[in-house]
């Protein structure tokens, strides 16, 4: 006789599905920074873009990471074409975070707090679809070097424009314009002044044809590329359009897509010029000081990045544990359980204070010689330690859900694999904790800028303070460059401590105990401390 029902059991002890939600609401840690840092002219901005970030932007990542960039070298007949198509998702998402300001806020409001406005922006788009941050990031950092220049305002004006216009066109038939960059090359990584593309002065001043290659070249559909090649004043920086100024195509080859570990919605390639056509932004030979200012504001969205996909992480193991249940209890019911999950929540917290601190030393900066000196070192401070964390904070995440954290429908792989880019991108770790060491040897006012950044603190935590001690021994002394790294840590805590304690976070003591005894286990999940556990997942909403 047969059997009238196969069904073998009933799905239980699953979590739903998680819910959308309004990431910027959700997040009291982000509004208390805003607060902070000057930008709550911008909540209402924050709050509209938290909406759909934690909705719509979440669902079409999916769609542009399952369908990744695909290069188009040449057409049917043979002739070079050298695009980059992409998911339809992917330009609705770009154009979404182009029409929120999430990268041109800063340039277009210049007012007090549309850095931090905008930063916060880039926080929540890292959390939906990190991919689209590349070029969103880089856009936004070239705005003042293109200001620089007068030939090249409308260059600017268009890329802090809030219009995203994807069609293959010169920039002059558009509203809004996206930027890359074109800074690597094989035989030198992180070494720029090694780059072997020549520049060739051409009739009219400024204008000058590259001959060279890049090894890493984001994004490459955008309308222009900063790059460095050697002009026969030294090493120069260019603006390079994909068009010609006689509306032409440029002779820009694109070799190869790199099938890289994630960002898999981004696409970075290999390219050649062919005599390509650019112009040059400031003097021949300063190359380098002329992509400064750019950097700087890269490496805070590597830092922002990295803090929004801890926040991400620690937003689904929360979901996670509190509906799914093991050896009777729910796992956010388990003593081990709890402290793992605590733990994140001190990381995150502190990594989200830390990275909107830097972006208000960065928006006062004009205004204000502290700020400014401090931006300088604290960026590079910042996105040494807070990168470096992102893969631990994405494994242990991964850990909580067992084995479906290592299924993609989880999301986790994705976080994972994403996770190690901010670390990698504008500058390994090492290149970081050099650049903090040159600028404490070479500019006194970014020590004094840190002194008085962290003496502001002193004397609010026992724990803060027997750690500063040991930190301003460090800070005032000579450092060799083997322990570059265990400086630029010791400051990193030091600045999460005391941007915690100067802001009277609720977590500030329980951070400070947990992360700046020397004797503290490295080990996410080791909260000596069960009143610090229960404060953490209070604040978690736990």
């Amino acid at each position: 006789m047969p059997v009238a029902n196969f069904e073998t059991h009933h799905v239980d002890n699953q979590p739903p599905l998680l819910p959308e939600c309004n990431l910027w609401a959700d997040d009291t840690g982000l509004r208390e920074a805003l607060v902070r840092e000057g930008g709550l002219a911008f909540a209402d901005r924050l709050d509209d873009y938290g909406a759909l970030a934690g909705g719509r932007l979440l669902r079409l990542c999916d769609d542009a990471h399952r369908d990744r960039p695909r290069l188009v070298a040449y057409d049917a007949y043979g002739r070079r074409q050298d695009r980059v198509e992409f998911n339809a998702a992917y330009h609705e998402v770009m154009g979404s975070a182009i029409a929120h300001g999430v990268a041109g806020l800063s340039w277009a409001q210049p007012q007090p707090g549309a850095h931090v406005a905008r930063a916060a922006l880039s926080y929540l788009h890292y959390q939906a679809e990190p991919g689209s941050s590349c070029p969103l990031t880089m856009t936004h950092a070239a705005v003042p070097v293109l200001q620089r220049e007068p030939a090249l305002h409308e260059w600017a004006a268009k890329a802090a424009a809030p219009h995203y216009d994807a069609r293959f066109v010169p920039a002059a038939q558009k509203q809004g314009i996206t930027l890359g960059m074109g800074m690597t090359e094989k035989q030198g990584g992180s070494d720029v002044r090694s780059n072997s593309t020549r520049a060739t002065s051409l009739a009219a001043d400024g204008e000058y044809a590259l001959v060279g290659h890049k090894w890493f070249f984001s994004a490459p559909m955008s309308d222009g590329f900063l790059v460095l090649a050697q002009a026969p004043g030294g090493l120069s920086c260019f603006l390079l359009p994909r068009w010609r100024p006689d509306g032409s195509v440029n002779a820009l080859r694109l070799l190869r897509l790199k099938d890289k570990q994630g960002d898999w919605s981004n696409a970075s390639s290999e390219v050649e010029f062919e005599n390509a056509w650019a112009c040059r932004i400031g003097e021949e030979g300063r190359g380098v000081a002329t992509i400064l200012e750019m950097v700087m504001f890269t490496r805070l969205d590597c830092m922002l990045g990295s803090a929004g996909l801890m926040r991400m992480a620690l937003r689904r193991v929360l979901h996670h544990v509190n509906h799914r249940s093991a050896f009777g209890k729910r796992l956010v019911e388990q003593p081990l359980m709890r402290n793992v999950v605590a733990d994140l929540v001190l990381e995150s917290e502190a990594a989200t204070a830390l990275a909107l601190r830097v972006a208000g030393a960065v928006d006062r900066a004009p205004r204000d010689a502290h700020s400014a000196a401090l931006a300088r070192v604290a960026t590079a401070i910042g996105k040494f330690w807070v990168c470096k964390r992102a893969s631990l904070v994405a494994a242990e995440a991964q850990e909580c859900f067992g084995g479906i954290g290592y299924i993609e429908e989880s999301l986790m792989p994705r976080l994972f694999r994403q996770s190690p880019l901010n670390a990698i991108w504008e500058g390994c770790s090492n290149i970081q904790c050099l650049d903090v060491l040159r600028a404490l040897s070479r500019e006194p006012d970014t020590v004094t800028a840190l002194r008085a950044e962290l003496q502001e603190a002193q004397g609010l935590d026992a724990h803060f303070d027997a750690a500063l001690e040991t930190g301003m021994t460090m800070l005032e002394g000579s450092v060799e460059q083997a322990d570059a790294r265990r400086l630029a840590e010791r400051l990193a805590l030091l600045l999460q401590g005391a941007t915690l304690l100067r802001a009277d976070h609720p977590l500030a003591s329980d951070w400070c105990a947990s992360r700046l005894d020397l004797a503290h286990a490295s080990t996410l999940g080791t909260l000596a401390s069960a009143a610090t556990i229960e404060a953490a997942l209070a604040r978690a909403g736990t």
